[in-house]
């Protein structure tokens, strides 16, 4: 039996290890958007089935459920052999969205980790690269209506075999590919963070022993399962209906309806999707992998004290996917699964649990990573390049306090890159990077501010696009709070200010020096009635300039 002691020492050490693969693959890559932002995840993953095992606390939650199915997806090819068996030091690469990813420039590096010659368990890792090819820099392709307009994509394959790097996969890579002598970086650092984890494993079974983690691992599991039944059992027996909806799909001018029934019976949910719109033209597709993901990422926002690990998902079953736009299949494109529609998803979890649990649930948050791409070619520098900016928004009320302000996406601890790295690496000036005020949803607890931000380009040529949501509709609001402020995004080119036909989605905008594009993130959804919100409240969001005195009257019924 083993003792509470050592199973809490071992569940701590496990986390450490994916917390020191973290912070690895953060200091040593080159991309801002790993290096600053932190769009990257590691993990370990059992042997067998691919299974969750730990994950760092330090990665995106999206990823708490793809790595498992991607990983899963590899260890299934090589028993069919469509996928070469693994050698010591063989390190696998994927990017393919249908099998167990999300999109093509999320990369997942797979490694197996040997004990007494046998593989014991999978570390895996998945990083955003700024480019994996497309139609456009930086692979958002707002109209793209198949998957090869989106990238590169690779089925598992070694791009280390036996611990050195394949020269001729490199070169197909770097071929297809922009920016492609930059990537080095970040492949080698991706790579590194594989090996320190290997190494703080073996220690940490060398310390303990095989069988005792084992054991471990086994008792994790158990417990994740009955903590999140226990959690589950907090909510009331019956049927919760929500919807939310996605602003266009890129190439449709016209919403995407996510209808959800989450079904409370005993200790388990269920999520049932059916009646959610059908299969998509453009862009904002999910892969079955990350709407199940989202699910458990929703799940993980309303009770975070459950552990994370494959047991915890035990309990949670998603159905009435099939045929729907949540389940895309080759060659669907899908570049706004992981960042857009995963946050839709959560958002109808949020909505639908709001009435059943409305103390631990909170109006919807801002939900859009606003992934904007810029790459040209500067002249001073003589050398190309590829820009990826995400943003914050602001968070929903909820029955405690108000959302919080510029918080990071409903999906990951992402955040943005200073402005000053931004400036220093590629040819452009942040005009305005502020508060979007006034944007957080009325209620008796009001949701936070999302950001406004005007990016210009300083030198050379270049072409912007950007995959963003919430530019029709507002974050929902909960409990008589008001819909949060909705996405803004507008274009200046010679002068001209225009607004996108799809609101939030464009691609291939030809961008010359002095242009600038500026966005208005939206706010948080607001959480119960305006109008017993706290007098002092108000007055402290007027003398802060948040709200004018007029803006408060109308909203909260009072002047502050």
């Amino acid at each position: 039996m083993l003792d509470p002691v050592t199973l809490a020492v071992i569940q701590a050490g496990l986390q450490q290890v994916c917390d020191e693969m973290d912070l690895t693959f953060s200091r040593a890559a080159f991309s801002p958007v790993i290096a600053e932002a932190d769009d990257r995840s590691d993990g370990i993953y059992a042997a067998d089935d691919g299974s969750l095992i730990a994950q760092g606390s330090r990665g995106l939650p999206v990823f708490v459920g793809t790595m498992q199915f991607s990983t899963r997806h590899i260890v299934e090819r090589i028993a069919s052999g469509e996928t070469l068996p693994p050698e010591p030091g063989d390190i696998y690469i994927v990017n393919d969205p249908y099998l167990g990813g999300t999109h093509l420039m999320d990369v997942r590096f797979a490694m197996p980790f040997y004990r007494e010659g046998r593989i014991y368990c999978w570390l895996s890792n998945t990083g955003h690269w700024p480019d994996t090819g497309g139609a456009v820099p930086g692979g958002f392709s707002a109209s793209a209506i198949s998957a090869e307009q989106e990238g590169l994509r690779l089925p598992p394959v070694k791009l280390f075999k036996r611990g050195v790097m394949d020269p001729e996969l490199w070169q197909v890579i770097c071929s297809n590919i922009r920016v492609s002598e930059q990537r080095i970086g970040d492949v080698k650092a991706q790579a590194s963070a594989l090996l320190v984890g290997a190494a703080r494993l073996g220690a940490l079974m060398d310390r303990y022993g095989d069988a005792t983690v084992t054991a471990a691992i086994a008792e994790m599991r158990r417990l994740a399962a009955r903590q999140m039944r226990a959690c589950i059992a907090l909510i009331p027996d019956g049927i919760y209906c929500a919807r939310a909806f996605i602003d266009s799909d890129g190439v449709v001018n016209e919403p995407l309806t996510i209808a959800l029934a989450v079904t409370k019976a005993g200790d388990g949910l269920t999520f049932d999707f059916t009646g959610s719109s059908l299969p998509c033209a453009g862009p904002m597709n999910s892969v079955r992998a990350t709407t199940l993901s989202s699910v458990y990422l929703a799940m993980r926002h309303i009770f975070p004290d459950v552990p994370i690990s494959a047991g915890a998902f035990e309990p949670l079953e998603v159905t009435g996917i099939a045929g729907t736009f949540l389940d895309a299949l080759y060659p669907r494109p899908v570049s706004g699964c992981a960042a857009e529609v995963s946050q839709r998803i959560a958002e109808a979890v949020f909505a639908a649990l709001v009435q059943a649990i409305p103390t631990l649930v909170t109006a919807s948050p801002a939900g859009t990573s606003g992934n904007f791409g810029l790459g040209g070619h500067d002249p001073e520098r003589g050398r190309d390049y590829v820009m990826y900016q995400i943003s914050g928004g602001g968070y929903g009320g909820n029955a405690g306090h108000d959302g919080l302000t510029n918080g990071c996406s409903t999906i990951g601890i992402s955040k943005a890159p200073p402005v000053e790295i931004m400036e220093q690496i590629y040819p452009v000036l942040y005009r305005r990077y502020a508060l979007h005020e006034g944007s957080g949803g009325a209620g008796a607890q009001r949701g936070g501010f999302g950001l406004d931000y005007e990016i210009e380009l300083l030198r050379g040529t270049a072409r912007a696009s950007f995959v963003m949501d919430h530019g029709r509709t507002g974050p929902q609001g909960a409990l008589g709070g008001a819909d949060g402020a909705v996405n803004r995004v507008e274009v200046t080119r010679g002068g001209v200010v225009t607004v996108p036909e799809h609101l939030s989605k464009a691609q291939d905008i030809l961008m010359q020096p002095g242009d600038r594009v500026r966005v208005r993130t939206p706010g948080g959804g607001g959480y119960g009635n305006p109008l017993a919100r706290d007098r002092a409240l108000v007055a402290e969001d007027v003398r802060l300039g948040r709200y004018t005195a007029e803006e408060a009257a109308r909203l909260f019924g009072a002047a502050g």
